[in-house]
């Protein structure tokens, strides 16, 4: 005889109360073995949306989904590890150049990924537009890429977190995607599983984020700080800006293009200030504190860990990345100086173009995507290019430029432009070495 039933779970959280540990522990499992009706936990997901978790209730609900699976496990590396985590934005390409320039740096990187699903882009779809690059790596082959190259990025195996995979597409129907609680657990779930010893968490706030204001993102970033922390992950966790679209590009082959620009000492300074900062925190957390990652992009270190990382995994890291056979250019039809351009506004179009899917069986366009050639604060002329829309499939780009109708705005010559910082704030305890 069960100790629990779905109807009593969903009473007691319906009813404002806290799940005991038993109760959680019970319906995580039971839901991943199938007795648990997807119904009844739509019904419990929408219970916690509307009444809330404590911190107690959290930390079991987490546990519980790590129990569903394997825990890895990267003690026998001869080197420290660490992992970060970004909850989506646009032109949010920073893992790229990130994993390998933390590998040049001393620490391995062992960075699982996902793909994109909407308008925010996914590390894997990028990734996949390499020749040859390859997402799927046994667990060996991960150990054994971790300890000769020090970095991998790779899609999370089906034994880490299975409750997880099942829970998040759930909620992705049933309106309860939202819930600080499930989304705290669902992310450091598969973190704290996945064994890093130190975890920087970059948590996007704004138009094209998955939070739009600072205090809820403040408020998700405190919850997993501390889900991190008391199982034992050196946890930080960065708020940073994503009402711009980092960088100058949005889609799959052209943001490898840019991410390796960046590699080569290059690329556009927002790019390069935030894959610092995480690279920084990484390093801290993983107690490294006498290596200054800028260092490692200037004397091409890191580039030489990005092209064993492609080579790792099958890819030809210098072959011609794929382009778009048709392209739109979106011209100013005024000088004066560009003082917004709205991040969902971006990430849609280059969704519509082909660059993201709508279902996760769709398949994405390597070449898709959108170029800005001005960011807000830069002085344009009329007639200058402001877009250019990629495509293999020209019918997609009325859609794109529906998207990015009232995504911009150019006001007079002489307007000042006040950027909001990259990084807003920083939640967690080890602050790294500043230079």
């Amino acid at each position: 005889m069960n100790a629990h039933d779905a109807v009593e779970v969903i009473s007691t959280k319906r009813d404002g109360g806290a799940l005991s540990r038993s109760q959680i522990s019970w319906v995580v499992d039971a839901y991943t073995k199938g007795v648990v009706a997807d119904e009844q936990m739509s019904a419990l997901a929408m219970a916690i949306l509307l009444n809330g978790m404590d911190g107690r209730e959290i930390a079991d609900w987490t546990e519980a989904m790590i129990a569903s699976g394997e825990r890895m496990d990267f003690s026998t590396l001869s080197r420290p590890t660490a992992d970060k985590h970004s909850t989506g934005g646009v032109g949010d390409k920073i893992t790229l150049p990130l994993a390998p320039l933390v590998a040049a740096c001393g620490v391995a990187v062992p960075q699982l990924s996902g793909r994109g699903l909407g308008h925010t882009g996914g590390t894997l779809d990028k990734l996949e537009s390499i020749p040859g690059w390859r997402a799927t790596l046994s667990n060996e082959e991960m150990l054994a890429q971790l300890e000769s190259v020090g970095a991998v990025i790779c899609a999370a195996g089906d034994g880490l977190a299975p409750a997880d995979r099942k829970l998040y597409a759930l909620r992705d129907v049933t309106g309860t995607v939202e819930a600080i609680p499930l989304i705290a657990s669902s992310i450091m779930s598969k973190k704290i599983a996945e064994g890093t010893g130190a975890l920087v968490l970059d948590v996007k706030v704004g138009s094209g984020a998955f939070m739009k204001d600072v205090d809820r993102a403040r408020e998700l970033a405190e919850v997993m700080v501390a889900l991190g922390s008391n199982a034992g992950v050196t946890t930080v966790a960065l708020l940073t800006d994503m009402d711009v679209p980092l960088g100058l590009t949005a889609g799959n082959a052209i943001e490898v293009a840019e991410s390796v620009e960046v590699l080569a000492g290059g690329g556009p300074p927002d790019v390069v200030e935030l894959t610092l900062a995480l690279a920084r925190e990484m390093l801290a957390g993983a107690g490294v504190t006498d290596v200054d990652p800028a260092d490692r992009l200037a004397d091409g270190s890191a580039m030489d860990a990005w092209k064993a990382m492609i080579r790792a995994q099958g890819g030809d890291p210098d072959a011609p990345l794929p382009t778009a056979r048709e392209s739109h250019v979106v011209t100013a039809d005024a000088g004066g100086v560009l003082t917004r351009l709205d991040a969902l506004a971006v990430g849609i179009a280059a969704w519509r173009l082909g660059a993201g899917r709508e279902r996760k069986e769709d398949p994405v366009q390597a070449g898709a995507g959108v170029v800005w050639h001005a960011r807000p604060g830069d002085a344009v002329t009329a007639g200058q290019p402001l877009f250019t829309l990629l495509t293999d499939t020209p019918e997609r780009f009325d859609r794109a430029l529906a998207a990015l109708d009232g995504g911009y705005r150019i006001d007079p010559p002489g307007t000042s432009y006040d950027a909001r910082p990259l990084v807003i704030d920083r939640v967690g305890e080890v602050a790294p070495v500043q230079r």
